[in-house]
């Protein structure tokens, strides 16, 4: 990716991500990785290269919660499934379970104002989850929020890739949350943004809190935290 004003964004980056695989991009600031995000859904063309979805269901997670302040957290996860033409009536009752699954029953009729950060999240995921997306694509959605309740997100967060078992791809500057979450960790190098590292993260699913205080996970993170500031150079 090539900008109009000369800036080389992305450079010959590939990979795959297959239905039940969570992927996660961590690099420099600057690197290029939103920008790969919104390449892959198709908010930005890029410059050269192909780019092959087998779905145009795809869910995107910004790094701002995105309500709207006029709607409760009800109509404010109705919103997508709303804009796909369903039905008021399935679309509620899609609403329902997702409010349900991201654990925010009670909320339905609060106002975005109401809500802490980590409550918007949640309600963002639920919005997404209307619609049943085959890959979701998540653009650093936690980095506003404590770090318990980042804690807690990344909880939220593998509950739903095990029981949904979409393809993800997690752009975060956190090592720990990239190796709790992920199948595999990518590294990306300074601008322009090419993978020089690639970490496939052993655990099996369903993974619990604790296993941030396993021996195996500091490794890996110590092993990716070295590439990645081979990757600042």
């Amino acid at each position: 990716m090539t900008f109009p004003d000369g800036t080389r964004a992305l450079n010959n980056v590939s990979f795959d991500i297959a239905r039940g695989d969570f992927v996660t991009i961590v690099g420099p600031s600057g690197c290029g990785k939103s920008t790969l995000l919104k390449i892959a859904t198709g908010l930005l063309k890029q410059s050269s290269g192909e780019v092959v979805l087998e779905s145009d269901r795809v869910g995107y997670v910004f790094q701002d919660a995105t309500l709207m302040p006029w709607r409760t957290v009800q109509r404010n996860v109705e919103l997508l499934a709303e804009l796909h033409g369903i039905p008021k009536s399935e679309r509620a009752a899609l609403a329902t379970k997702a409010i349900e699954t991201v654990r925010l029953t009670g909320f339905e009729n609060h106002y975005p104002k109401s809500l802490s950060g980590g409550m918007k999240m949640r309600a963002s995921l639920a919005r997404t989850l209307t619609l049943s997306p085959p890959l979701f694509l998540f653009d650093e959605p936690f980095g506003a929020v404590d770090e318990i309740t980042r804690e807690h997100l990344n909880e939220e967060t593998l509950r739903l890739f095990e029981r949904e078992r979409f393809g993800g791809l997690f752009i975060t500057h956190s090592i720990s949350e990239a190796v709790f979450l992920s199948t595999k960790v990518l590294v990306m190098s300074a601008r322009p943004g090419r993978l020089v590292a690639e970490f496939d993260v052993p655990f099996a699913y369903p993974r619990q809190p604790e296993i941030r205080f396993d021996p195996e996970f500091a490794r890996l993170s110590g092993q990716i935290s070295h590439a990645l500031r081979g990757a600042h150079a």
